[in-house]
């Protein structure tokens, strides 16, 4: 597995997004547990997760507890980066609410510390901003984290240009990345991307995958990913994949999964060599 870097740490060219093993459809355990299993097998060493992924209000963290449960029972899994989030809450009736407070944010990196069952958290993330308390005082607890040693990497999710300055300044340059959302069906935080590239931060797109179920479509935006695939024999989503691994040395991508076979085919995204023309074809898309 060819590997990109996370602040201090090389991981591998594609990632784990474990959100769909915890929420709505998610599948049972056996067949999560198989699917992390299965991405350990190929190579991947950097999981993304959140205390938000879960499905009913009693579970909060489910997500982490099941990659911590995974991780438990598969052997040599100890050069395994596991990133989380706090600052985003799912009450349990489907909608998602904020706290983006100091003293909630810590207490929260707390319970992760206990759920994923280590002495520091690899990456913590702030996950969304919340307008009732200022971005700086929620970045601010991701500093006091990081000076108590709580966690070991700080990054900030669903950001702004401005946000990203902010932060690595209130952090001190120690912000390692930003995750917001990317895919050929959103390709807004291009600035973004730019201003990670230029700083040295990881960009980690998530939902990267918007857009592809249509890929298929007759003239639909998303066709010539279907047609890129067909011409290497490969899916769409290994193409998507591809594409953004193109733009830029930075980017990981962290598609979700609740199948072995998916994560595998996203896997060999990291081996999929796209042609300047291919690529222009996939930009303009």
């Amino acid at each position: 597995m060819k590997t990109r870097r996370i602040g201090t740490v090389d991981v591998s060219t594609i990632g784990l997004g474990g959100m769909p093993m915890s929420i709505e459809g998610r599948p049972d355990e056996a067949r999560s547990i198989a699917t992390i299993h299965a991405a350990l097998d190929a190579g991947v060493t950097f999981i993304d997760t959140a205390d938000a992924y879960h499905l009913n209000a009693g579970e909060v963290g489910h997500n982490e507890s099941l990659i911590a449960k995974a991780l438990a029972s598969y052997g040599g899994s100890s050069d395994v980066l596991v990133a989380t989030k706090g600052g985003h809450l799912r009450p349990g009736d489907g909608s998602w609410t904020l706290n983006g407070s100091p003293e909630y944010i810590k207490a929260a990196c707390e319970a992760s510390l206990g759920r994923l069952g280590v002495e520091a958290i690899g990456l913590y993330q702030f996950h969304r901003p919340d307008p009732k308390v200022p971005y700086e005082e929620s970045v601010g607890a991701l500093r006091d984290l990081l000076d108590a040693g709580k966690i070991q990497q700080a990054g900030i999710s669903n950001a702004t240009p401005e946000r990203i300055k902010l932060s690595n300044e209130i952090l001190g340059g120690r912000l390692v990345s930003v995750q917001n959302q990317y895919s050929p069906a959103f390709r807004s935080s291009e600035p973004e991307l730019e201003l990670c590239d230029e700083l040295g931060i990881a960009f980690l797109p998530w939902s990267p995958f918007g857009g592809i179920t249509k890929a298929g479509e007759l003239g639909s935006t998303f066709a010539p990913f279907a047609k890129v695939a067909e011409a290497h024999g490969v899916s769409p989503q290994q193409v998507c994949l591809a594409w953004l691994l193109a733009k830029s040395p930075s980017v990981i991508p962290i598609p979700g999964s609740s199948r072995p076979e998916t994560i595998r085919d996203s896997v060999a995204a990291a081996d999929l060599v796209l042609s300047d023309a291919e690529i222009a074809e996939l930009n303009a898309a």
